[in-house]
């Protein structure tokens, strides 16, 4: 059987990157290189040249060295939330990370795939939504129209091509679910028992 993909065909102009050729092209040879420069320790540079960008980046956010991010115009991250070294926002669509969620290091959160049936190999974009509380293990990869619900796990190395519902704990490739994740609230202590403690 002959292979029947083309991809001398392949047609993306219907795409549209939500900016000017300009500002992509300021981002992708300005802004980007300063955001991922690991001899930039500053969460607060990187806050503000995403928000410079069009990014709805909340306070606290913190944002290591070496993350990626296409085009900071489709990104939205909730209040303290952390974003680790080398993660990779290819957001060719919205991506959406909640307050207090937790993308650990190298993790990949893809929003564009390629239609495998179609002869010329037709892109497929869709949204990525991340929770608030929910975390993405290290080395992870979030596919395309994921929603990582509330306060949900995506384990270590976790492939995730389906919706993880709010407090479960998935892992594996592809993610299934593992068990439940039932938070542990941490006891407030009094300035007088903290002081005899």
């Amino acid at each position: 059987m002959s292979v029947c993909v083309d991809l001398s065909t392949f047609d993306n102009s219907w795409y549209k990157t939500g900016r000017s050729k300009l500002v992509v092209a300021l981002w992708f040879f300005f802004g980007s290189p300063i955001v991922r420069c690991s001899i930039n320790p500053s969460s607060s540079i990187r806050r503000f040249l995403l928000r410079l960008f069009g990014a709805r980046v909340a306070a606290g956010v913190v944002i290591k060295p070496g993350v990626r991010i296409k085009y900071p115009w489709r990104l939205a991250i909730g209040a303290n939330s952390w974003i680790g070294e080398d993660c990779w926002i290819d957001n060719l669509d919205d991506v959406t990370i909640g307050s207090n969620a937790c993308v650990s290091q190298g993790a990949y959160l893809c929003t564009g795939n390629h239609d495998w049936s179609d002869s010329t190999f037709g892109l497929i974009v869709k949204p990525i939504a991340i929770g608030d509380g929910a975390w993405v293990g290290a080395m992870s990869v979030i596919g395309p129209g994921v929603t990582v619900g509330q306060g949900a796990v995506a384990l270590v190395g976790s492939i995730v091509t389906a919706s993880i519902p709010a407090f479960e704990i998935h892992g594996g490739g592809p993610a299934r679910l593992m068990r439940h994740r039932v938070p542990r609230m941490r006891e407030k202590h009094t300035d007088e028992e903290l002081m005899w403690s």
